[in-house]
């Protein structure tokens, strides 16, 4: 059975000992302490919880009224009763509107029980409507947020579709620009004065490849080659680079105590915390700490849910915290945004931290972010942990020669990317069959009256998709390799079956 805790505000301690002889009628166990005073009340309040206040009315140092006034000001919900032998009917009445939720006259204590009774009652019932109260504020707030992080999803879907249809355009200008400008780089001799003005064209469109491939990030769209890795030996990998990105007057401290295993693309990660750690430089432009962490995290529901959001369950967590500038919240409700930057004009492009976003809901993650200004700024990552051993990645065999002889049937129906394309193969020797469809190709294919050694094609084009005449061509030419390429990536490679065939793949922009 409950104790029952009561504090008694009596300068009486026979009337003390009377009133709790009454409420021993309760049949539960007492637990009192009786106060004379201002200073003792607060601090027997502030010591512990009650579920009741007896108080006397009219005391030498004290009264019901000050006493009142005590647990008004510390805005405590308590059942106030009081008790008095000179308390008259209008006083009480003030009483009563004062705050004080009953009264007893000592010579009636016969009523104290039954009015105890009902006011520990209408408490229960009181405490069960807040807590509703609470629980209903905070399911529309949870609703503080899903709305919201719904509106801002499909925003950002939105224009990932956008980014990701032109990068695949101008992926496959890129083509042309940088493919013709090594062309003629090749042609020019050393000493020629052109040399320099293509060098810096070939230049340019490497760096908008470069964006390009950021607006891929971006969008989920780049195609992914997760594995099982290991990030405190990314970071470790990363030490020199990211040392020579920050600059002398920042100090880097790692504290890699994760022990847990994550899947993901390994370039991917090394973007994000490339990415991170070049914002937290910018933030700290007359030097400064950056701190990297990694450790295992166990998510529960209340925390994942509340406050993420995330699924329940383990992660490994990268922590990337600077003692920057730090930003305010409109700032921080905005930096997700692609083009979205706070930096001088010219000096970014607005894609770091959306670049950032988009790698890790692409790898299953999720990232929050603390900041305030002038005290600097955190983000934290969160990837589910995976079981087993990191994968190593072997180095690609180095080629002996560029040149060949074989035969390549060339599928590609963007015409310039087309032309050069096929300029680079001849150049270097092999013989090329052009087609600017998939019947086309189908048509060539019958046709040729020799062997055909490689099917290079891409793979989103009308009509037929490069994996769909591949499966078509495969009974007439079982010998025949295949190459894709494309200027899209992950969400219309998987839609067109590339992954499905097993063959090679080569993104966009080619040279």
């Amino acid at each position: 059975m409950t104790t029952l805790s009561v504090l008694l505000v009596e300068d009486s301690p026979t009337d003390a000992k009377l009133v709790l002889h009454e409420l021993g009628k309760l049949g539960r166990p007492i637990d009192s302490e009786r106060v004379e005073n201002a200073e003792t009340m607060r601090a027997a309040l502030a010591r512990r919880s009650w579920h009741l206040v007896l108080s006397d009315w009219s005391m030498p140092r004290f009264s019901a009224a000050a006493a009142l006034s005590v647990v008004k000001e510390l805005e405590l919900d308590i059942p106030f009763i009081i008790v008095s032998g000179t308390i008259g009917e209008e006083t009480a009445v003030e009483a009563m509107r004062a705050g004080a939720h009953d009264y007893i006259l000592k010579d009636k204590l016969a009523r104290l029980t039954p009015v105890i009774e009902r006011e520990l009652r209408e408490y229960d019932e009181r405490a069960a409507r807040r807590r509703a109260e609470q629980a209903l504020r905070e399911s529309e707030v949870a609703l503080r947020r899903s709305e919201e992080q719904l509106r801002q999803s499909q925003k950002m879907e939105a224009i990932g579709r956008l980014a990701g249809g032109v990068a695949h355009d101008f992926n496959n200008v890129l083509s042309v620009i940088l493919s013709y400008g090594d062309l003629i780089l090749a042609d020019l001799k050393e000493g020629d004065p052109l040399r320099t003005d293509v060098r810096e064209i070939c230049a340019a469109g490497r760096r908008a490849a470069g964006l390009t491939r950021q607006l891929l990030l971006f969008s989920r769209q780049d195609l992914v080659e997760a594995r099982v890795l290991d990030l405190n030996q990314i970071l470790i990998g990363m030490d020199k680079m990211l040392q020579r990105v920050l600059g002398e007057d920042v100090e880097l401290t790692s504290l890699t105590r994760a022990t847990g295993r994550v899947s993901a693309d390994q370039g991917h990660v090394e973007q994000v915390i490339l990415n991170l750690v070049v914002n937290a430089r910018d933030a700290m432009p007359t030097g400064g700490k950056l701190t990297i962490e990694t450790a295992d995290v166990a998510l529960d529901e209340h925390y994942a849910l509340g406050h993420l959001p995330a699924k329940p369950g383990t992660y490994v967590m990268l922590a990337v915290s600077d003692t920057g500038t730090g930003m305010d919240k409109a700032t921080q409700a905005r930096i997700f945004e692609p083009f979205f930057t706070t930096k001088e004009r010219d000096k970014g492009t607005g894609l770091g931290l959306s670049t950032v976003f988009g790698i890790v809901q692409q790898s299953g993650g999720t990232i929050w972010v603390y900041s305030e200004p002038s005290q600097g700024t955190t983000f934290k990552i969160y990837l589910p942990r995976v079981d087993g051993e990191p994968e190593s990645v072997q180095p690609p065999a180095s080629l002996p020669t560029l040149l060949g002889n074989e035969t390549i049937l060339l599928v590609e129906d963007e015409g310039q990317v087309r032309t050069v394309t096929a300029s680079i193969l001849r150049r270097y020797g092999y013989q090329v069959i052009i087609a600017h469809d998939g019947r086309a190709a189908v048509l060539a294919c019958e046709r040729h009256p020799t062997q055909i050694d490689l099917l290079l094609s891409d793979v989103v084009m009308p009509r037929m998709s490069g994996p769909e005449l591949a499966k078509q061509l495969a009974p007439l030419r079982p010998q025949m390799k295949i190459l894709f390429m494309s200027g899209y990536a992950d969400d219309s490679v998987l839609r067109h079956g590339l992954l499905e065939t097993g063959a090679a793949y080569l993104q966009k922009p080619i040279t």
